[in-house]
């Protein structure tokens, strides 16, 4: 039997695209155990009518609210292996959960999955899909890569072999994000194999506003300096240029006083953030979008990094 776990708060309008995922996928011998975060809406309704029919579909309640939370209590009452793991905003392919399955095989990996995908409904949505999965978004994570297969350091959602929580830990209960995160890099500093396969194929809906895409970045970088204290040998470029640049346009004004040639790195950002805008084939909607959206999770991120490292640096003293 294979465990399959899903988070959620406040879901209506997406918890019925993961039960009926859920029920049609094979393999048959599976439970599904939903972890609900105090929802609001119509979620536990939803939840409830298909456990009367389903007798492996099995909800908890998660008092604590956060993901992380959700995932151990998940985690402590299933019994299957592996445990996969599901987020309620993606769509997934018929085969998710098989071709997981066959990787776990091919592979002898202990933590597999796949990229990440993502779509959307709005030309909002499609600007976000495309400006973070390109380099000049989000630098060169395998994660992005639709048509890599191979070693990585992290996986989109992820499935993890259940020997693996005895040996290196549950999920780190301080992070409210970057959970996965964390625990990919400690398992990869323990040894442990992480298999990215392009053929394990889901879809994810980005944020619908700049305010949501502000927040979720904004809790990115807040927390992946607590992340990249635990295992540093993570580190990596990527992670410290949104706060490095952050921290220059809020010194621009006094270094533009000392000299006007300190103007010049802003400039060069924006028109590589016109080149890279400028390659995408959507409407002129969308452009824009695109160059404004770059900027959002840049500086939302570069912020988020700049306060998680201030109260590092409190906490190292």
């Amino acid at each position: 039997m294979i465990t399959v776990v899903c988070p959620v708060y406040n879901e209506e309008e997406f918890i019925e695209n993961v039960l009926k995922f859920f029920v049609e996928a094979k393999p048959d011998d599976k439970e599904l155990i939903i972890v609900d975060g105090g929802s609001t809406d119509r979620t536990l309704e939803i939840i409830a009518n298909w456990i009367k029919n389903y007798n492996n579909i099995k909800l908890l309640h998660n008092k604590n609210k956060y993901v992380p939370y959700a995932l151990n209590l998940a985690i402590r009452n299933s019994k299957g292996d592996p445990i996969i793991r599901l987020d309620a905003h993606t769509l997934y392919e018929k085969n998710y959960l098989e071709k997981i399955l066959e990787t776990f095989e091919k592979t002898n990996a202990d933590i597999v999955g796949g990229p990440m995908r993502k779509i959307g409904h709005t030309d909002f949505q499609l600007a976000v899909a495309y400006a973070t999965t390109s380099m000049f978004g989000i630098g060169d994570s395998k994660i992005h890569r639709i048509d890599y297969s191979g070693e990585s350091d992290h996986v989109y959602l992820g499935a993890w072999r259940r020997k693996l929580f005895d040996e290196i830990g549950y999920f780190d209960e301080k992070l409210v994000r970057n959970q996965d995160d964390e625990f990919h890099y400690r398992a990869k500093s323990f040894g442990k194999k992480i298999y990215l396969s392009s053929e394990i194929v889901s879809y994810y809906y980005p944020r619908k506003t700049f305010l949501g895409l502000f927040k979720q970045y904004f809790q990115y970088g807040l927390y992946k300096p607590l992340v990249l204290k635990k295992i540093k040998s993570e580190i990596k470029l990527r992670h410290l240029i949104p706060a490095l640049f952050t921290t220059y346009l809020i010194l621009l004004p006094i270094l533009i006083i000392l000299n006007e040639f300190f103007i010049l790195p802003l400039l060069l950002y924006f028109l590589i953030n016109l080149i890279f805008t400028l390659r995408n084939r959507g409407s002129f909607k969308q452009k824009i979008l695109i160059f404004m959206v770059y900027t959002v999770i840049h500086l939302a991120y570069g912020l988020g990094s700049i306060l998680g490292l201030s109260k590092i640096f409190k906490l190292s003293f």
